[in-house]
Formats: structure tokens, C-alpha cells, sequence
């Protein structure tokens, strides 16, 4: 299944070379809204939120009302989180909040479940070199992903991985490390991180992943038209 991305900053909707350079940006809220309306799933993220520089509440809550969207970004308690179901959002991503300095922290993953149901909770493990970084990527977490993919399946219903050496700059995902992923849990998996192709898309159905696609579709690379909302 292809998942398309809409991440937010400054009311804009954005697209990030690795999460730091900007390679393009869209005021044009409403057209992106009615291109993905033929699609099950949309990724929702809120960057502002994410480094903590203010956030798109407002424009999160008019996206939700008109598309079926997984939304994080900036999610560290979990009356945030109550706050964006509430605004309409299907399912919460969390990221930095399930981690510590030293690895996963499991309290915080219960209180996130215990709160939310286990249903509702997709845990963002976010990659560089092979270990978790967090924080819009800007703090590194020494453990390896496939290790916070173990400790925190318990705590989720989906795993979201990003492969951040490969985001943003269309040459493709590494499918050996999503592999090693897929081989760690029995969670659905959507992945992120320079998925360009049909044939990269059809790759990760086959491993039973979902591929989260942003880049690719702003640019006009994929087409939407060759997109698929279902699989």
C-alpha cells in the first residue's frame, strides 16, 4: 500500500532533504487534500511540533476532517495525543516520547497504550547508521533499530521506519534494512525514506510493508495516477 505524506511547517506544506535542507514547499493545502482523497491511509506530520518551534494544530485538524490520517510529530504526553484523535486524527505516531538518552522507554510506551489502546499507537523508529535517532533527528539513541523495533512491539500496533540517510533524495530505499526490520516483528510496517518506484512499492508489499511516499509524488516522479490506495 502506497501512503502519501503531507508534513507541515510554518502552514506550509514542506518536503525536507533528510530533514534539513528544503527542496520544496506548497501553500496549496486544499489541492493536496483533494489529490490524495482516493487514498486509504495519508501520513500526517507535524514538523513544527516535531522541534518543538510552535505548531499546525489548526491546519492538522482542517486535514483531518477531510482525509483519513495517521498524525505525529511532537507527541511526548498523551494528552497531545487525545487532542489529535480528538481533531479527527485514525491513529497517533509516536517517536521521540518512547525513547530516553540510553533506549526505549517502556513506561512511557505503557502509559501511551494504557491511555490510547495498543490499537491506536504507531511507534516511529527513525534510522541513521543503524541506530535510533530522535527529536526530528537531531539526537542520536545508542541502540539499534531492530533492537527498539523488539522492545517496543508490545506497545504498538504499527512500527513506522525511516531510514534517514535515504529520505528525501529519490534514489530508493534500503530494502535490506526494512528486511531486517520485517524480521523482528509481526507489526505492520510502513517505511519511509526514498521510495521513488512502482516496482520499490510492489518490493515492500511482498515483504508485507506499507511504503510512506513524499518526494516522489510532490516532485511528480510518481505519478498518482500509478499510485494505488489499496494493497
Amino acid at each position: 500500500m502506497l501512503i502519501p505524506s503531507i508534513d507541515l511547517r510554518g502552514g506550509k506544506i514542506v518536503q525536507l532533504v533528510q530533514g534539513e535542507r528544503l527542496a520544496l514547499e506548497s501553500a496549496d493545502i486544499d489541492g493536496w487534500i483533494d489529490r490524495f482523497r482516493s487514498f486509504e491511509k495519508v501520513q500526517l506530520i507535524d514538523l513544527d511540533a516535531a522541534l518543538g518551534s510552535g505548531d499546525n494544530l489548526d491546519l492538522v485538524r482542517h486535514i483531518c476532517t477531510e482525509l483519513p490520517c495517521r498524525v505525529g510529530g511532537g507527541i511526548r504526553t498523551t494528552e497531545r495525543a487525545r487532542l489529535l484523535l480528538d481533531a479527527g486524527a485514525t491513529r497517533i505516531i509516536v517517536g521521540s516520547a518512547f525513547f530516553t538518552g540510553e533506549g526505549p522507554d517502556l513506561e512511557a510506551a505503557s502509559r501511551f497504550t494504557t491511555a490510547l489502546g495498543v490499537e491506536r499507537v504507531i511507534a516511529a523508529v527513525d534510522s541513521r547508521g543503524g541506530e535510533v535517532v530522535v527529536r526530528g533527528w537531531t539526537s542520536r539513541v545508542p541502540l539499534a533499530t531492530v533492537d527498539a523495533v523488539r522492545a517496543l512491539e508490545p506497545w504498538c500496533a504499527e512500527f513506522l521506519y525511516t531510514h534517514v540517510e535515504t529520505e528525501g533524495l529519490m534514489g530508493g530505499i534500503d530494502m535490506a534494512a526494512v528486511r531486517a526490520i520485517r524480521l523482528v516483528t509481526d507489526r505492520r510496517i510502513a517505511a519511509a525514506g526514498g521510495v521513488t518506484t512502482r516496482t520499490e512499492i510492489a518490493t515492500l508489499e511482498a515483504m508485507r510493508v506499507d511504503a510512506v511516499v513524499g518526494m516522489a509524488v510532490y516532485t511528480g516522479r510518481l505519478p498518482l495516477d500509478e499510485a494505488s490506495g489499496s494493497g
